[in-house]
């Protein structure tokens, strides 16, 4: 019989790790026990060569034009985001940025909210504004996703937080061949560097810090074991079904 020889069990044993099982793929496979959870949102502090749009407004406007980079656009039109890029407080690597008429202002280990409320102070008890607001923006917010995933690269984001998910979405979602319980995303923040792996087959990590995205961080999408072991050995499922057909016909023809 076909079965006794050992060559066709080793092509069966192939043909079945070729496949992928409903556990490796399924996402938030334990989301039932995760009904309800608080969401806590972490505000991601302000780091080296960030971009920040920073706008001064008072009851009366003439008096904030000062402290306030003019905007090119402001002549009719609208202004493009890559043109306010231009226009921003380019955070320096010594964590500072150069305002107008307050000279440097420090931003190390700040939030967004905690450089609005220094500035506000600086204008309003430094004698400079009565009745001063300012609004702060961050123009340059990025992540960079690799790997496994339909579109790969670095996208911007607009929104003060967005999580591991939303991120994944804008690369089109993991591929078959991602290792959904393998996912690495490395974080810089306050000169340290941190890598996490990440089970998106679980629920578990919601409340981790990983959850919410940072600007600048990176997500490695690892390749499963069916891709490294095709890559190795064929190239594809595909190649080696091909393959193991014509080596089962040829082993029906030579046995008979």
């Amino acid at each position: 019989m076909l079965t006794n020889k050992p060559y066709v069990w080793f092509i069966l044993v192939l043909l079945l790790q070729s496949c992928s099982s409903k556990k490796e793929i399924l996402y938030f496979q334990d989301a039932k026990f995760h009904k309800v959870e608080k969401v806590v949102y972490e505000s991601s502090k302000i780091q080296p060569n960030d971009i920040l749009s920073i706008i001064v407004t008072t009851p009366i406007p003439e008096a904030a034009i000062p402290y306030n980079i003019q905007s090119l656009g402001s002549q009719g039109g609208g202004v493009s985001v890559e043109l306010l890029k231009l226009q921003g407080y380019l955070v320096s690597e010594n964590n500072s940025i150069d305002f107008p008429i307050l000279g440097e202002i420090k931003t190390e280990d700040k939030t967004i909210e905690e450089l609005e409320s220094d500035i506000q102070q600086m204008l309003t008890k430094g004698g400079h504004l009565k009745g001063a607001s300012v609004n702060i923006r961050l123009l340059n917010a990025k992540v960079t996703i690799l790997g496994e995933v339909r579109q790969p690269g670095t996208f911007t984001f607009t929104e003060n937080t967005i999580t591991l998910p939303q991120a994944l979405g804008y690369s089109g979602d993991l591929l078959i061949t991602g290792k959904r319980n393998d996912i690495l995303v490395i974080r810089e923040e306050n000169g340290i560097r941190t890598m996490n792996k990440i089970d998106i087959t679980s629920a578990d990590w919601f409340s981790s810090p990983y959850y919410y995205i940072k600007p600048n961080d990176v997500i490695l999408v690892n390749p499963n074991t069916t891709k490294i072991k095709s890559a190795g050995f064929v190239g594809n499922a595909g190649i080696v079904l091909t393959i193991a057909s014509l080596i089962l016909t040829s082993i029906v023809l030579i046995t008979r």
